[in-house]
């Protein structure tokens, strides 16, 4: 699997580079080199920081998954193979995570269709808690809520569903006679078992709290950032706006399915800072500051721990990992 994503990390690099090319042709290079020249560069550690305090509340949260699944591995593994995964980060709609459950697999062999509906279970409660958290910038500004209501009622309808075995299984059913999907009957039905067990209402409970905990200290980092500028006549803008706008932007990044939503979350997050006034310099300036201290931190995370899962278990990653 590492390497039938390899080429698609190495487009995705290259698609952000040209994002970020993109972007700085469009504040003018001079207007961004004195945006830069004007920041606050002191506070970027602490953003890191509060990135990776990101990383130590969802990896709370993977744990509490495979305790609830009954996955056993001990706790130092277990982080290196939740950050392993982040190298899968600019993957189409992060589905590359899917990773980790490969090297579950090759670690202590737990079967993949048990673990990989973590990710899905995830994506949910990540995006549910961008949804709360966004809310009361997006009613401050009259802007986007319609989108944000729109996705809380997506995942929490999908939270129903799941949660209802009749109406899975009918689904499950229909699948099956599928020739293709037919085949994988058994796998299916493991997959729904993990999934309802994660969808629960205290384990909801719990995951969407960690998420909350999660990227709240990633609102906070861009927060920092938009108001660490130095510029004349700079407006600054208040936590609840930083908030909408972070979350927003990852709302709408994550529904084209795109590597890192690059491109339209990076766009998003640039208008809708320039919306409520920032200088174009320094809306951009600031997209760029936050998508390297995110995104592209999280695939650096993710490279030292794949080389880290391999110095342990002496071995390399394998690309022929089955049920």
């Amino acid at each position: 699997m590492f390497s039938k994503y390899k080429r698609k990390i190495i487009y995705s690099v290259i698609f952000g580079a040209l994002v970020f090319l993109g972007l700085s042709i469009f504040a003018s290079l001079e207007d961004l080199k004195e945006a830069f020249a004007s920041y606050s560069w002191y506070i970027f550690p602490i953003i890191l920081l509060l990135s990776f305090c990101n990383y130590i509340a969802r990896f709370f949260k993977w744990e509490y998954y495979t305790n609830v699944l009954g996955i056993v591995i001990n706790r130092k593994m277990s982080f290196i193979i939740f950050l392993s995964s982040f190298i899968m980060s600019v993957t189409p709609g992060k589905v590359g995570e899917v990773f980790k459950s490969y090297l579950l697999k090759e670690y202590n062999g737990t079967p993949i269709s048990k673990s990989a509906p973590i990710v899905l279970a995830e994506r949910i409660t990540d995006f549910l808690s961008l949804v709360l958290l966004s809310i009361t910038g997006g009613l401050m500004l009259g802007y986007g809520t319609e989108l944000i209501v729109g996705f809380g009622i997506f995942f929490i309808s999908l939270i129903l569903i799941i949660s209802s075995p009749k109406i899975s299984h009918s689904i499950l059913g229909l699948l099956e006679r599928i020739k293709f999907l037919s085949r994988f009957s058994t796998r299916l039905h493991l997959a729904y078992d993990s999934i309802y067990q994660m969808v629960r209402f205290k384990e909801l409970l719990v995951t969407v709290f960690l998420s909350l905990i999660a990227w709240a200290f990633e609102c906070l980092s861009f927060w920092l950032i938009v108001n660490s500028f130095g510029i004349e006549n700079f407006i600054h803008i208040n936590i609840f706006v930083a908030t909408f706008v972070y979350g927003f932007s990852t709302l709408a990044g994550a529904a084209t399915m795109l590597p890192g939503g690059l491109g339209v979350t990076d766009a998003s997050m640039t208008g809708l800072l320039m919306l409520v006034s920032l200088p174009k310099s320094v809306a951009v300036a600031s997209t760029l500051i936050i998508r390297t201290a995110t995104l592209w931190f999280a695939v650096v995370v993710g490279i030292f721990a794949v080389f880290a899962y391999q110095k342990i278990t002496h071995r390399k990653l394998s690309d022929n990992i089955t049920e």
